[in-house]
């Protein structure tokens, strides 16, 4: 059954017995990660197969004074069966940053799994939805090469403007924008520190280009803040791009309990059950 999104049901804490406690939200670029971007990921990987360690960094000895205590790290990494691609919740691991906004999940893949390099990274910030990282997650599982590129840029900005989004009036071929300007994709230079094992994307001559990645980010209010941000290094195959890309614009609607206070407003929703 459809359920219709309405931008004037609350969505605060319900009185008991009253409201419900879960809505039907739109549109979800603009609807968070409901607090529970691990956990909705880490499902997602548990059921595609893939395997999860735990990797823990520092040292604490018995009895140790509580001021004298290193501190101890952990990364969450989880292993596809054929080792060739993976990913890792990094976020209690002091992370680097995109737009401001820490880095929550890292996605990697290689060629070859005797090869300790990635070939590429990807990189999502928290309030990303687990429902549009899933859908990347999936369509990566799905690769028998995951290294391997596939499709042009077209069919990410294809993939946005079928669900309404608008090409970039300056740079049509290479980006596009949400009907309410509030979230965008393009194709540009790649931030620092974004990973890939192509040298050119990270040392380029001062007369050359750098090499494109895909950049996707939520400004609900101009320059007030990101909501979220995912940045795409310049191998990252542009059909999985493509992918990410037709869940984020998507118009069905996503189950939420907790939304951001940036878009609280600008939310269309419906009481689920």
């Amino acid at each position: 059954m459809e359920a219709y999104l309405h931008p004037d049901v609350p969505i605060d804490p319900p009185s008991p017995a009253s409201l419900p406690s879960a809505y039907w939200v739109g549109p979800r670029h603009l609807a968070g990660d409901d607090g529970r971007l691990y956990d909705a990921v880490a499902d997602t990987l548990a059921g595609l197969g893939w395997t999860s360690l735990t990797i823990v960094r520092g040292r604490q000895q018995p009895d140790e004074a509580l001021e004298d205590r290193q501190v101890l790290r952990s990364t969450i990494l989880h292993i596809s069966p054929d080792s060739l691609r993976w990913a890792q919740w990094v976020l209690p691991d002091e992370p680097f940053h995109l737009g401001n906004l820490p880095i929550a999940w890292q996605v990697s893949a290689r060629s070859d799994p005797s090869s300790p390099l990635a070939q590429w990274s990807a990189y999502f910030t928290p309030d990303v939805p687990g429902e549009v990282l899933g859908t990347f997650l999936d369509a990566l599982d799905a690769r028998d090469q995951p290294a391997l590129p596939l499709g042009g840029p077209e069919l990410v900005l294809d993939a946005v403007t079928a669900h309404g989004w608008l090409r970039d009036v300056d740079q049509p071929g290479s980006g596009a924008v949400d009907p309410t300007f509030a979230s965008h994709i393009r194709l540009g230079e790649v931030p620092p520190l974004i990973q890939d094992a192509d040298p050119l994307a990270l040392v380029a001559e001062a007369d050359e280009a750098a090499l494109a990645g895909w950049q996707a980010w939520a400004e609900p209010v101009l320059r007030a803040g990101y909501l979220w941000a995912a940045s795409f290094g310049p191998s990252v195959p542009h059909d999985l791009v493509a992918a990410f890309a037709d869940s984020l614009s998507s118009s069905a609607p996503v189950l939420r309990r907790v939304v951001p206070e940036s878009t609280h407003d600008r939310l269309l929703r419906a009481p689920a059950g």
